[in-house]
Formats: structure tokens, C-alpha cells, sequence
């Protein structure tokens, strides 16, 4: 990393008289006022490998020469290095450049800051060019933090859950890995130092580890997931002295989604526990310490069997003699006491107050910038929006058999599946053109009219509901647009979706007949003026000439801004969508 000088030029002082000598030895004939009217100016020098580069500095003008920076840095280059005053150092900045700083890249026009959710690697670790080593999570998307060089992470400047915006640095890069190797001793013999009990120590706290012969090694918590940033370590599998084999499972980790087991590195000896059940936990942190040889962990045991033994046996004789004693003195002197005896309190408890879990059968867990941000839309779209709902049932027999027939056909031809969304996508397209109202948006007291149609589908994902846009699906065939569709929900799943992919949109699809679901009324997508809702398909009893005969069937739902759309355009919106779905021939015809 470049390292930053500053100074101040003095009025008239040794500096500037300096500055004056180069400049006289560079351009001869060039006047001391030439000098003198930047002299009280601040020069910003940096220097990769001696003084190269200046800003700030083109206002001075040679006589006879065009103001620009050539020669400005050819008067620079000839200063020595003792006229210039060091007035600031630029932290982890070394004088040959190796380091250099891993910041926060630009997020997006709409995400001004992040929350540093998790990082993917550890100061020590080498890394390469561009390889991600944190990830931050905005209310949009997920961003990773790349590695700007090669080399050796040498450690992190922010923390996890801060928030940080562009720029704001992250880590610390090493790139020949100089000075890295050291640090890691020194640390270790500081925590030899802080772990080896004091003579003093020692009577207090025996069971303190001690890592002088790297017998110890830490059983931590694992990577739990993508989405999953904490958990509550929730019971012990194992005592302490218990003997473990590798990848034993010691203990439980509750998150919000599965239950994850921190395993045992090594065979050994559980010699202690440096967390308590009920902490939160982060992957990384350390859970348990094993003894591989199991060396001092017997000894222990050992007292604390003793001392169990000498607490187990001694008591109960002094106690039964202490209870007994006060027993036969509440026996002969009150007799008042007797009745005090019947508690009331346990039938008013059960009559009046509900038997409740335990509060460690229960966990807060913080909601995630996306999580926030969906609630947050979806709750601004019910208060702003007059919402109704309408609905009607689709005869899903020709689409059905039209996917049926050309599937293979499609495959081979252009190298996607045929589905039923391009179908719909199609469907809502044609009766966008026929009702172009429900394409439209309110912006105050103005309608604003879209002549582009920005399908947005709605996919859901393990971190939260993302909302991609299929750009001018009134353009498309059906495999282009199946091929997008297939392209953003893969990136929405993998959390690589970019912002521009999700701007925008004038008219949703959600399908929630995925997930099994019969019927709802979606929530309209702001600032959209509505949204389609696709349910399952169901085979059920239906009248076709005269007979009833079993037909496959899906209710849709049409959720629209009343304020903007009439019933009358809703109805007719949506009786377009099945006339379409129900005979796709009307797509050729325009009929």
C-alpha cells in the first residue's frame, strides 16, 4: 500500500527555499514569486518508491511553460527527502507498499450501506486476487469483499455486524507476506503467557489450559450455512474428563432453520468448556477444549471426585442433625405454625395462570437487512395501496397437453424445458396490451402509462423473497423467456443477483401453486399497480358439454390497486389471462 505523506509548506521558510534551489536547478530563470504563491499551500505526496506523483500542485506555473503535471513532477522527484516534513501516516501503510487495504466496493445507486454479515476467511489465510473474504448483506442483495491482491490476509479492520458503506475499509492485505509470519508467534506466546497460570493463579483457577506443548487443541463452531449467520449453542453432549474420538459430536448448536453439531477434532480428552449453553454463537468461536494426550485432565477428575465425595458423604449427617433440631423446636413451641403448612398458592397458579414453555425452549434471533427490508415494502404496500382481489379458475387441459407434446422438441431445439410460467408470462403480456391501466402506476395527482412491459416474478429464496424482472417480455418468445427465468432464479438462489436485475418492473407473477398453495390474495409489489397470484393445479369434478368429467384446474388471483383500476378492467384483465392459458392459439391469432 502507498504510504501518505503531508506537509505544510512554510511562507518563506527553509522548505520553500528548498523548493526554490530545485527549482532554479531544474528551470533556471524561474522567479521565487512563482514559488512563493504556493508556498503556504498543502502538498499531498505518494510515494510507491520515492516521491512520483503530487496533487495540488498544477497551479504552479514555470515562465514560459504550460501548466500541467510533466514538469511539476520532474521539480518534485529532484526535493530531497529531508525538506519534507512527515505530518501524517496512514495506518497499516508500510514504505515499500506491501500492504494494501480490501474496502467496501459499490453496492448499488439504492444501497447507501451494508451490515458486515460474516467473513470467509482468517487473518493468516493466503488469498488471491479478487477471492471474496467477507460477505455484506444490504436490504437488496448479498456483496462480497474481494481480495485486491495476492497475498496474506493480515487482519480485519471492522467487525461483524457493522455497518459499512463504499469505501469504508474491511482488511488488510499483505502482499509479500512479510511481517505477517511474526505476528502469529507473538501472539501465540501471548496467549501462552495469559493461559500459563501464576503460582498465585493456580490455587483459584487449576483448571485454566495451557498451550506449551500444543497438546490442547479448540473444538469450534462450524461454518452453519449461507443464511445463517449466529446460533444458540444449546446443550452438551459430553462432561468434562469424558474421552471423545474424533468428529464425535460434543455438542448442539440451535439456529433458526437446523440443528448443527460442534464435533471433536481430535481423539482425546474433554478437558473443559469455554462457553455456556444459551450463548450465541458465531462460526469460528471456540466451544471446548480437548487434550489429545489427556494429560492434567485426570488429576482433575480426580479432585473433584474426592472433593464430590467429601461434600457427598459429610452433609448429610450435619444436615439431618441441623433439620431435625429446628424441626422439634417448631414442633413444641408454635402450634400456629401447623396450619401455614396447606399452601394455597399451588391450585391459584394452576387455575389462573397458563402452564408456559420454558424460556430455553424459545430464541430471539436478529432479522436480517433483507428480512427488514421485505417487511418493511410489504407493510408500506398494504398502507398506501386500496387493495381488492379478484378471482377466477383456469382450465389448465391444453396448455397441459401442448407442454406435453413439443417438450422434447423444445429441449432439443433450444436447451431449456418448456414450463408453464412462459405460458402465463405470454398470457399477462397479451392482457397488459388489452387493459394497458394495470400496466400504469399513480405518482401523485399523475397517472404515469408504461408503453415497455417489465414482467417481474417473484422467486423465493432461503434469505428472503427477491423480486427479478424479465425486461421487455413483450419482445420475448417462450424459451427466451424460460431461458431468463431459469438464469434468475438460479442467481437469485445462489445470492449472486445483481441490483439492476431486480429494478424496475410494471406487473408481477407469483407462483405459490410451488409450494402447494390453493389460493391467496397476493400483495401488490410497489410501485406496481398489480399483481398475479398462480396456485396449484388440482383435478377436480367439471362440466364440459353436458358431462362432468375430471379436469385439471387452477384458481388465479389478481390483486390490484382500486384507487387506479376499476373492477370492470380487473375482471376483464384476468378473464384475458384464462381465456389465453385455457386455448394458446389466441396468441397466434391475436384473437
Amino acid at each position: 500500500m502507498l504510504g501518505a505523506l503531508r506537509r505544510n509548506v512554510a511562507s518563506r521558510g527553509s522548505s520553500a527555499s528548498a523548493l526554490r534551489k530545485s527549482l532554479h536547478a531544474i528551470r533556471p530563470g524561474v522567479s521565487a514569486s512563482g514559488v512563493s504563491s504556493d508556498a503556504g499551500k498543502e502538498i499531498l505526496l505518494l510515494q510507491p518508491r520515492g516521491i512520483t506523483h503530487v496533487r495540488n500542485f498544477s497551479p504552479l506555473v514555470l515562465p514560459g511553460c504550460s501548466i500541467g503535471l510533466t514538469k511539476t513532477r520532474d521539480v518534485i522527484s529532484s526535493i530531497q527527502s529531508e525538506t519534507i516534513m512527515q505530518k501524517s501516516c496512514r495506518a497499516f501503510s508500510s514504505g515499500d507498499g506491501d500492504l494494501v487495504d480490501a474496502v467496501v466496493p459499490f453496492m448499488g445507486e439504492s444501497i447507501s450501506d451494508g451490515t458486515l454479515a460474516t467473513f470467509l476467511k482468517k487473518p493468516g489465510d493466503r488469498v488471491a486476487a479478487d477471492e471474496p473474504i467477507a460477505q455484506i448483506e444490504t436490504d437488496k442483495v448479498t456483496i462480497d469483499v474481494s481480495s485486491p491482491q495476492d497475498g496474506v490476509l493480515q487482519e480485519y479492520v471492522a467487525k461483524e455486524g457493522d455497518t459499512v458503506e463504499p469505501g469504508n475499509r474491511i482488511a488488510v492485505i499483505s502482499k509479500s507476506a512479510e511481517g505477517v509470519a511474526p505476528a502469529a508467534p507473538a501472539e501465540k506466546k501471548s496467549e501462552k503467557a495469559a493461559s500459563e497460570p501464576s503460582p498465585a493463579e493456580t490455587v483459584e483457577k487449576p483448571k485454566t489450559p495451557s498451550y506449551d506443548e500444543g497438546d490442547l487443541v479448540d473444538a469450534v463452531v462450524p461454518f452453519m450455512g449461507e443464511s445463517i449467520s449466529d446460533g444458540t449453542l444449546a446443550t452438551f453432549l459430553k462432561k468434562p474428563g469424558d474421552r471423545v474420538a474424533a468428529d464425535e459430536p460434543i455438542a448442539q448448536i440451535e439456529t433458526d432453520k437446523v440443528t448443527i453439531d460442534v464435533t471433536s477434532p481430535q481423539d482425546g480428552v474433554l478437558q473443559e468448556y469455554v462457553a455456556k449453553e444459551g450463548d450465541t454463537v458465531e462460526p469460528g468461536n471456540r466451544i471446548a477444549v480437548i487434550s489429545k494426550s489427556a494429560e492434567g485432565v485426570a488429576p482433575a477428575a480426580s479432585a473433584e471426585k474426592k472433593s464430590e465425595k467429601a461434600a457427598s458423604k459429610p452433609s448429610p449427617p450435619t444436615e439431618t442433625v441441623k433439620e431435625d433440631k429446628p424441626k422439634a423446636k417448631v414442633e413444641t413451641s408454635p402450634s400456629v405454625e401447623k396450619p401455614r403448612a396447606p399452601s394455597p398458592p399451588p391450585p391459584k397458579r394452576t387455575a389462573t395462570e397458563p402452564i408456559l414453555p420454558p424460556k430455553e425452549r424459545e430464541r430471539r434471533v436478529p432479522m436480517t437487512r433483507l428480512r427488514k427490508r421485505v417487511a418493511t415494502r410489504l407493510k408500506d404496500s398494504q398502507n398506501t395501496f386500496a387493495m381488492l382481489t379478484t378471482f377466477n379458475e383456469v382450465d389448465m387441459t391444453n396448455l397441459m397437453k401442448l407442454r406435453s407434446d413439443y417438450k422434447d422438441a423444445f429441449v432439443e431445439k433450444h436447451g431449456v424445458k418448456l414450463g408453464f410460467m412462459s405460458g402465463f408470462v405470454k398470457a399477462a403480456v397479451s392482457a397488459l396490451q388489452h387493459q394497458p391501466i394495470v400496466n400504469a402506476v399513480i405518482d401523485g395527482d399523475d397517472i404515469i402509462y408504461r408503453d415497455y412491459i417489465d414482467i417481474s416474478i417473484a422467486v423465493g429464496t432461503p434469505k428472503g423473497l427477491v423480486v427479478p424482472v424479465v425486461r421487455d417480455a413483450d419482445k420475448m418468445n417462450f424459451a427466451e423467456i424460460e431461458k431468463t427465468i431459469n438464469s434468475l432464479a438460479k442467481k437469485a438462489n445462489d445470492g449472486t443477483i445483481s441490483i439492476d436485475e431486480m429494478a424496475g418492473g410494471s406487473f408481477t407473477i407469483s407462483n405459490g401453486g410451488v409450494y402447494g398453495s390453493l389460493l391467496s390474495t397476493p400483495i401488490i409489489n410497489p410501485p406496481q399497480s398489480a399483481i398475479l397470484g398462480m396456485h396449484s393445479i388440482v383435478s377436480r369434478p367439471m362440466v364440459v358439454g353436458g358431462n362432468v368429467v375430471p379436469r385439471p384446474m387452477m384458481y388465479v388471483a389478481l390483486t390490484y390497486d382500486h384507487r387506479l383500476i376499476d373492477g370492470r378492467e380487473a375482471v376483464f384483465f384476468l378473464r384475458r389471462i384464462k381465456d389465453v392459458v385455457e386455448d394458446p392459439r389466441r396468441l397466434l391469432l391475436d384473437v
